[in-house]
């Protein structure tokens, strides 16, 4: 596909300015797609347009200041994305928080729960739904959640994260069964410990993370495929195993 074509093409990536979703908005926009993000902080995404248009000349990226674990965020977010007129090719659902814990230690009042469920899975599900339409209308279209590993094994210190995205690969195999017929994809994206600001001040060796690169590109990958095959769920650890 040549660059005229992937112009008239949209990707939708939640979470672009950091970590996993920076890679990803970058390697579409690689690519020569336009892409449209968002994120809490205005500055963090007016530096993202800065440092991309200076690595990917020509580069044509769409930002919204959102916070995606409210619902009328999700809401102004999508009508965004719909206002800029270009047919959606892929809804990277990124967006995401990560707090560690016990669930015995966890506040009483079940606030920790609501809020790693907002931002964790509210969020997918909040802005998949209003794009959904357009993407079945045309027949095509890839949609990713970015869960975890945490999404399949439950850790001593996952808590309430844990249970968020045990939750968000269960909306992904719902949405995938629901839209197999309609020529959509759904795939699930399960990293390991990745390199990112989750990390910060821990110190270990880089080569026990997995790179937000490889990610990236793992998952431009299994949407290159052909319309006949789709990765269901993409696991991806460091070589040297969990932490």
């Amino acid at each position: 596909m040549n660059r005229a074509q992937t112009s008239e093409k949209l990707i939708v990536v939640t979470g672009g300015s950091k970590g996993i979703g920076r890679a990803v908005v970058a390697r579409f926009l690689q690519a020569g797609y336009p892409v449209a993000t968002c994120a809490r902080s205005a500055a963090d995404l007016a530096a993202l347009t800065t440092e991309l248009r200076a690595e990917v000349p020509g580069a044509v990226l769409h930002t919204l200041p959102a916070d995606l674990s409210q619902q009328g965020d999700c809401a102004r977010f999508t009508a965004f994305v719909l206002g800029l007129g270009l047919p959606v090719e892929v809804l990277v659902n990124n967006a995401g928080a990560f707090i560690p814990g016990r669930l015995q230690d966890e506040p009483a009042d079940g606030s920790q729960l609501r809020q790693m469920l907002a931002v964790n899975l509210l969020s997918a599900y909040d802005v998949t739904l209003p794009l959904l339409p357009g993407l079945i209308a045309q027949g095509h279209g890839h949609i990713f959640t970015v869960c975890s590993t945490a999404s399949i094994t439950a850790y001593p210190n996952g808590g309430s994260y844990g249970i968020s995205k045990h939750a968000l690969l269960g909306f992904t195999k719902n949405l995938r069964e629901e839209l197999k017929a309609s020529g959509v994809r759904v795939t699930a994206v399960l990293p390991g410990p990745t390199l990112t600001a989750s990390w910060a001040g821990v110190e270990l060796p880089k080569e026990r993370f997995v790179q937000a690169e490889d990610v990236a590109e793992a998952l431009f990958s299994a949407f290159s495929l052909s319309p006949y095959a789709v990765v269901e769920e993409l696991l991806i650890r460091p070589q040297l195993g969990d932490l």
